[in-house]
């Protein structure tokens, strides 16, 4: 072959293949080989954003997402430049100097025939990530891809400056543990902001998007410090970090010690973080994006929701209860009958339901086993983790599943909500003793148990309001018979009081349940009636059968609820329903809607007043005597209340400022503490002192122990109380005794009484 010849097959042959390439990228142009994104995609490229939850001091309390979701978006100006420096000098160190597309890096890659990668600037990668989903592992399929990111860059780089591509990347890439973004990863890996990262730290995060797995500081603590070392050196050869300093920083380990990843069950009030998710979902549906025209994704837009929750008043809050709830757990455990599985013996059906709906029980049923052999696997000791009050709140034990399940339900729980009863914001939150072991939130409204004598500062409310009763009134202290209901109350006769009478401030003051059952007879026969409609009046949303031992708590109501009532003493008589969400924006700042709670007047000024002074009562001498004086508050109000068997001990009170509740008991009501002094004013009082304690003390939380309820220009005759002209009665036993169980046939059981005449 000539020469001349050749050569001509040569330009017949580079023209031919320049044609085909060209005619190739057209047809990937054109969508040939996968659709590209649009020129409205490109200009407005759609982030997965994790929804972001802030506390009352714009403080960030969690995060809602979906697996990929797991970033929030960050500005250029708030990235540090050690993070920008690093990233440029590793990934693309000729970045401001290309279109999107590095040749001399294409054309290493391609005679080193890709052993040193495949020249991926940050703009191709950030199109792989954002646009062209995983990369390929199939050969063809790869350069369909990469010719596809070459495309999608170019396009890129004409719709956008570098600092917004590398905004754009640093907000989508991948880092360790499932969390993307680096605001995400500064948080996780070292609890600051992208701002705020050292060059070390920037070393690392930005040494983890080569391969997330790999270069885990938390996993593979020697594999991210050789990257790290190996980003330091790549910041020497741009003249961004001097020999000696690189080797200084070398020196150093990578500091985890600040490592924290907020999911579900950790973070700031869980247990209200997982009601606020509830909530949310629903406000969603309701609302639409106007960019999507869809209903808003909480797992996926950027939404920002600003809570009431204090983030101070949370951390006293959980902090009481776990001062509070071992000391019990210790009492119950001791307790014989625990000890010794008795309590156990005739509730074997509760033992069978819970293994039924066990995931050990479904994963052996769907292994094949009989229900029998099932049932003897549960017999077989194993290895595991239970909960524990220790600081890791776990321990490693070896039981049987079987035993395992009683020690979970032998677990004393609690609820504690705290808000501001004059504006309804939520401040604290406590559904539980620990969200991962434990997700039954005892706060939220849909959880309710017997609320036992924590009710009777209505009734006592609607005796002042609407029967001209007064703190001085004086009544009995003997059982009640009710006809038209066939019912007496208490429901035993036999009382550890005197048959009195009593002014009805005691009977407030240390809980007389005759006193309780008297005010009830004198509303007469619809008495139980017009309560039940003044517990709706007040601001109660569920209905309760109108029995007469309503007047001593016979009914199920939820905490949330019973802080919704309670509202009314210290505002003046006005309900303040609770609410926790102050307003919820996109993911631009726009606010989408706004929160608050419009108080209503449901008692008399002059009524509320007295109350809460008579509350002082059991907070003084009564069934929470010295609490008052031992936190030195002027002035404050409070109510115990206890059930039958001591299965649910309530405290709940307020000061002129503040108003907290608490609940404690195990979710199967038969277990329970034996001791006759586990009524509310020992078991639940000590977690609400101990909380107003350190509130009390923090001088940035504005409380004032000198506070003093706001009394009215006139207070109705004989309503006015001055405790310090009553002579104070000695205490009774336990209060809540025989309260009864509110329904038809519990009465009907205890006909056999004989009734006592009242007067």
């Amino acid at each position: 072959m000539s020469k001349a010849k050749a050569v001509r097959i040569f330009w017949i042959l580079l023209f031919s293949g320049v044609v085909a390439f060209a005619g190739f990228i057209a047809l990937i142009a054109t969508g040939a080989f996968g659709q590209l994104p649009s020129l409205h995609e490109l200009e407005n490229p759609s982030l997965i954003l994790a929804s972001e939850v802030f506390a009352a001091d714009g403080s960030s309390m969690g995060k809602y997402y979906t697996a990929k979701g797991n970033r929030l978006d960050v500005e250029y100006k708030d990235i540090s430049p050690n993070v920008i420096h690093a990233l440029v000098s590793t990934e693309d160190e000729r970045f401001y100097e290309h279109s999107g597309i590095d040749g001399k890096a294409v054309l290493r890659a391609i005679l080193r025939f890709g052993r040193d990668g495949g020249g991926s600037t940050i703009t191709q990668q950030l199109a792989l990530n954002m646009f062209n989903g995983e990369r390929s592992h199939n050969r063809i399929s790869r350069v369909i891809q990469k010719l596809k990111e070459w495309i999608i860059a170019i396009q890129l780089e004409r719709n956008f400056t570098k600092e917004e591509i590398i905004t754009l990347y640093l907000n989508d890439v991948s880092f360790s543990d499932n969390v993307y973004g680096i605001r995400g990863a500064a948080r996780t890996f070292f609890r600051k902001e992208p701002d705020s990262l050292s060059i070390d730290e920037a070393a690392v995060l930005v040494g983890m998007v080569n391969n997330p797995s790999l270069f885990n500081p938390r996993t593979n603590p020697k594999a991210a410090m050789d990257r790290r070392n190996v980003v330091l050196n790549r910041l020497v050869s741009n003249h961004w970090l001097s020999e000696e300093e690189a080797t200084t920083l070398k020196a150093k380990p990578i500091d985890m010690s600040r490592y924290r990843k907020l999911d579900e069950n950790n973070g700031v009030a869980p247990y209200f973080r997982d009601q606020l998710r509830n909530d949310l979902k629903k406000w969603c549906k309701e609302h639409t994006n106007p960019a999507t025209g869809k209903p808003y994704n909480l797992f996926q837009d950027g939404l920002k929701i600003y809570t009431t929750i204090n983030p101070r008043m949370q951390a006293y809050a959980d902090s009481a209860v776990v001062r509070q709830m071992p000391i019990l757990q210790r009492e119950l455990d001791a307790q014989r009958s625990v000890r010794n599985g008795d309590v156990w013996a005739d509730h074997q059906n509760i033992l069978d339901a819970a293994m039924r709906n066990s995931e050990r029980w479904q994963n052996e049923e769907d292994d094949g086993l009989s229900d029998a052999a099932i049932r003897n696997s549960f017999n077989v000791p194993v290895k595991m983790k239970v909960f524990a009050w220790n600081a890791t709140r776990e321990k490693d034990t070896v039981m049987t599943p079987l035993d395992s399940i009683k020690y979970c339900r032998q677990m004393l729980q609690t609820g504690f909500m705290v808000m501001d009863p004059f504006t309804g914001a939520v401040k604290a939150w406590v559904g539980g003793i620990d969200f991962r072991n434990y997700k039954f939130d005892h706060v939220n409204i849909n959880t309710k148990r017997q609320v036992g004598s924590s009710i009777k500062p209505f009734l006592y409310g609607l005796a002042i309001e609407d029967f001209n009763f007064t703190p001085m009134t004086q009544c009995p202290a003997v059982q009640q018979y009710f006809p038209d209901y066939n019912a007496y109350v208490p429901a035993r006769n036999g009382s550890h009081w005197e048959p009195g009478p009593y002014p009805m401030a005691y009977g407030l003051g240390w809980s007389i349940n005759e006193v309780a059952a008297y005010l009830m007879k004198e509303m007469g026969p619809k008495g139980p009636q017009r309560f039940a409609e003044f517990l709706k009046q007040i601001g109660i949303p569920t209905s309760v059968q109108p029995y007469p031992s309503l007047a001593l708590g016979a009914c199920e109501l939820s905490l949330y609820e019973m802080l919704d009532g309670y509202t009314m003493f210290p505002t003046g008589g006005f309900n303040t329903q609770p609410y926790y969400i102050e307003r919820i924006e996109d993911k631009h700042g726009n606010i989408l809607a706004n929160f608050a709670s419009t108080p209503k007047e449901v008692l008399s000024q002059s009524t509320a007043y007295t109350m809460a002074r008579m509350m002082q009562g059991p907070v003084d001498f009564g069934t929470a005597k010295g609490l008052r004086e031992r936190l030195g508050l002027a002035e404050m109000g409070g109510k115990t209340g206890t059930t039958n068997d001591n299965s649910d001990c309530w405290f709940i009170g307020y000061t002129p400022q503040l108003l907290a509740g608490g609940w404690v008991g195990c979710d199967d009501r038969f277990i329970h503490l034996e001791s006759r002094s586990a009524d509310g004013g020992h078991v639940t009082r000590p977690i609400w002192e101990s909380f107003f304690a350190k509130a009390l003390a923090d001088k940035s939380l504005g409380l004032n122990r000198n506070a003093l309820f706001t009394k009215p220009d006139s207070v109705r005759p004989g309503e006015e109380l001055q405790w310090s002209s009553l002579e104070k009665p000695p205490p009774p036993g336990a209060e809540g005794v025989d309260q009864g169980n509110g329904n038809a046939s519990q009465y009907n059981d205890t006909t056999k009484a004989k009734p006592v005449n009242p007067y």
